[in-house]
């Protein structure tokens, strides 16, 4: 595994005179060398985008549908490999590597269903006013222009899919950076792609460029589409250099779990702590839905506590690679310095903290916190780590107010068994989706995925990024006989 890998330039494997070292965030080996594109080879993937843009939106439907179901296929038959391959780069527990796996195989087949049934045209009648008589409109999508997708490291094959499959069902072109700690899993769909036929040879390509490159190609006009998935700070300063570009942005979330007073047996109670306790952990916290608040009603504050301090504490944490592990390290040793940081500063500010907060190398401890001042950084921020802060409401009203004081808005979850507090809930909460019944951290690939306020603006989901890709086109047919 510690080889030199290719990058991929309109669709062909191509070296460069660079390297960088991908590291385990676990253990510090090595795991493999990945080329680095030169500034020529970024201008040739650019070019070759724009040029292939015409062709790729006419190529038919079935051979861009043909191209994803093969790549969904081959991920099924090398998955093991590939989550091994996610688990070594990422820190990810084997077992959430595995999961995302299955994940990447559904959204390359949702996208190759989607290829095929896009843009099949609406027709509207003219003649419902006299001018329009013997007219019929006839609406079709047609591409915006070549798409710039910039994936994080968090999910590094499930998220890079994300960009690449609704790309090729919209007959969009598009080029894709993968985050430098983990461009390997990106890597690989390219390989998948590269074993189709019919794709214009310009119409993908995947670079690991370094992130100080990326400003030119988010400039550069022949790329008018640009998919964002990582940091508040880093998406909204793209928005904000190219305001007349469609920008899709996936930006960060404080996750906020409310267990409402009606979800108060003992079992419903140890539901809530379970899955709250997975899923502020799961990916080491490393998920813009991870579950960093609980809001809990008082009725039922005392009893869910302990249950959520006891099962925090039941995760098993340690070496990525074991079937066992719950929460492994990291992304690096500073982003566990960071989250340390965090931690202490809202314990000198008063916060009381139950269980965790020590740190080893890049993996910190699953940690719960009360009492945690509203003007701390954990309190305001995105912790992106294993850390929880628990808080008490008086009603409902008092904790939906408490989700929505977040400058964030991606998802909320409302554990409660109320169908009327559940509608109340998805018209209250200022978020893009709320999960009734479990955690927020629920994300179903085919589903319009992305946040309000300062979460990003537009939506994944396959179908939902085709349409973000693309733009209504009206043809009107004249002197029908209708």
């Amino acid at each position: 595994m510690t080889s030199t890998h290719a990058f991929w330039l309109a669709g062909r494997q191509v070296t460069g005179e660079d390297t960088l070292d991908v590291t385990s965030p676990w253990d510090g080996r090595l795991v493999g060398k990945v080329a680095v594109p030169s500034d020529a080879q970024v201008e040739e993937a650019v070019a070759a985008a724009y040029a292939v843009r015409d062709e790729f939106a006419a190529t038919p439907a079935h051979v861009r549908a043909a191209a994803l179901d093969h790549v969904s296929k081959r991920l099924v038959e090398r998955a093991e490999e590939i989550a091994q391959l996610i688990s070594a780069e990422n820190g990810k527990p084997i077992k959430w590597a595995r999961g995302e796996v299955g994940r990447a195989v559904s959204v390359f087949r949702f996208a190759a269903e989607e290829a095929r049934r896009f843009n099949g045209g609406e027709a509207q009648r003219l003649d419902t006013d006299a001018g329009g008589q013997g007219r019929l409109a006839l609406t079709r999508r047609f591409p915006k222009g070549v798409v710039l997708g910039i994936a994080p490291f968090n999910f590094p094959l499930n998220l890079c899919a994300h960009k690449i499959a609704p790309a090729i069902a919209a007959g969009a072109p598009i080029i894709l950076k993968p985050a430098p700690a983990t461009p390997l899993s990106g890597l690989i769909i390219g390989d998948l792609l590269a074993e189709t036929e019919g794709l214009p040879a310009g119409s993908w390509s995947i670079l690991p460029v370094a992130n100080d490159k990326m400003p030119a190609l988010v400039q550069d006009e022949r790329l008018p589409v640009i998919s964002f998935t990582g940091s508040e700070k880093v998406g909204y300063a793209i928005m904000d250099s190219v305001p007349r570009k469609h920008c899709t942005l996936e930006l960060g979330g404080n996750g906020a779990a409310v267990v409402l007073g009606d979800y108060a047996s003992d079992a419903d109670l140890d539901w809530a702590a379970t899955r709250i306790a997975t899923f502020s952990n799961y990916q080491g916290g490393q998920s813009c839905i991870s579950v960093q608040r609980v809001i809990a009603d008082a009725s039922v504050y005392d009893r869910l506590l302990p249950r959520i301090v006891a099962a925090v504490e039941a995760q098993n944490t340690g070496d990525p690679s074991d079937a066992a592990t719950d929460v492994g390290p990291l992304v690096s040793e500073d982003a566990a310095k960071r989250v340390e940081s965090w931690v202490a500063e809202a314990v000198e500010a008063g916060a009381q903290l139950l269980t965790g907060g020590k740190r080893d190398g890049a993996a910190y401890a699953p940690t719960v916190l009360t009492d945690l001042p509203a003007d701390t950084t954990l309190a305001r921020e995105e912790v992106f780590g294993p850390v929880l802060s628990v808080q008490k409401a008086d009603g409902e009203a008092e904790a939906f107010a408490a989700v929505n004081a977040s400058k964030y808005g991606l998802q909320a979850g409302v554990f409660t068994r109320d169908l009327q507090a559940a509608f109340r809930a998805h018209r209250a909460l200022e978020v893009g989706g709320v999960v009734i019944g479990d955690v927020p951290s629920y994300r179903a690939d085919q589903m319009p995925y992305g946040g309000a306020k300062q979460s990003g603006v537009g939506r994944e989901g396959v179908k939902f990024a085709m349409e973000d890709y693309t733009y209504e086109r009206v043809l009107v047919l004249t002197g029908l006989a209708l």
